[in-house]
């Protein structure tokens, strides 16, 4: 919440966010990213998901920070074990990030996270420091992958027994399912399906042309899933997954060169997609002639949980 005790720099002040701020935190998250990596690459949707989650209290998990002006300045957000801060670039240097910082940890504890996690790029050594210093150490890496397309991917031909075809309106619930039990591996909280949906095949941006889905006897096995950002002039892979009984077949090569081709042939010459540590697919998609174009961090912070007044009650360890 907003109204959590954080000592705010002097002549800023403090606010919970709402779905109709979707646009100003768009535009502060761009303005970050166009400081540090060149041009700005979260689209509006990620945003509109962060604020607009059905099972979500915006209100409570969120805070936006105004300067004397007005103006949207910084804004924090926590979910679960991960939270997400930015800064303006024009307002960095001034206590904001440690702010923010203090508020994401209070909000933490006030939900009752034992840990929080946030991704930084590795180009912004600043935010790097800040997180080292108040005790978060590096957990995985990041990376963005890049593939380019001068002429026409080759695809493979599917394995024997699998075919592909585009998704398709019904596919949504067995989709979810492929995706989440293999994101389970690693992930450390599996997605409602309204949160899932709504970041990938309800999303403005969701290309079902360009998401292939493999099928065995009928039961889908395989789910690439990707978006077309308008204004962009690359493709972009949100979600890899292939069922576990049926990996290490060659799946996931042959679904990642059809959404390749697909965007190709709609005049993409790019394509990329994220993937970190946990995964242990980075190999693979290099197989594939990615390469890594940028990397980020993830740190990580044990919080201790704020007891109840009055301590532990008799009995109690």
């Amino acid at each position: 919440m907003s109204d959590l005790p954080t000592p705010w720099p002097v002549g800023y002040r403090s606010r919970s966010a709402t779905p109709a701020d979707v646009q100003a935190v768009h535009r502060l998250v761009a303005a970050c990213e166009r400081e540090l990596l060149g041009r700005a690459v979260t689209g509006i949707d990620r945003i509109a998901a962060d604020l607009g989650l059905p099972d979500q209290e915006p209100e409570s998990d969120t805070v936006l920070v105004h300067d004397c002006q007005g103006d949207l300045v910084g804004w924090g957000r926590v979910r679960g074990r991960r939270t997400r801060i930015h800064v303006h670039p024009d307002h960095r240097g001034r206590g904001l990030g440690r702010s923010l910082l203090d508020w994401s940890e209070a909000r933490g504890r006030q939900l009752g996270s034992d840990r929080l996690s946030q991704s930084v790029p590795d180009s912004d050594p600043a935010a790097s420091a800040l997180l080292r210093s108040s005790g978060y150490v590096p957990l995985v890496t990041e990376w963005l992958l890049a593939i380019t397309m001068p002429v026409e991917p080759e695809v493979p031909e599917p394995p024997s027994g699998i075919t592909v075809r585009p998704f398709r309106p019904g596919d949504e619930q067995a989709a979810y399912q492929v995706t989440e039990d293999a994101f389970d591996e690693w992930q450390q909280r599996r997605k409602t399906y309204a949160e899932w949906a709504r970041l990938t095949v309800e999303g403005a941006t969701f290309e079902p042309a360009a998401s292939p889905l493999a099928f065995a006897d009928g039961q889908l096995v395989g789910v690439v899933l990707s978006s077309d950002v308008p204004g962009s002039d690359e493709g972009y892979v949100e979600r890899v997954a292939v069922r576990h009984d049926h990996r290490t077949r060659g799946i996931a090569r042959t679904l990642l060169r059809e959404a390749f081709r697909t965007f190709y042939h709609q005049g993409k010459r790019t394509c990329t997609l994220w993937t970190h540590t946990d995964t242990g697919a980075l190999s693979l998609y290099e197989r594939i002639g990615m390469t890594v174009r940028r990397s980020s961090t993830v740190y990580s912070k044990a919080l201790i949980l704020e007891q109840p007044a009055g301590g532990p009650q008799r009995g109690e360890p």
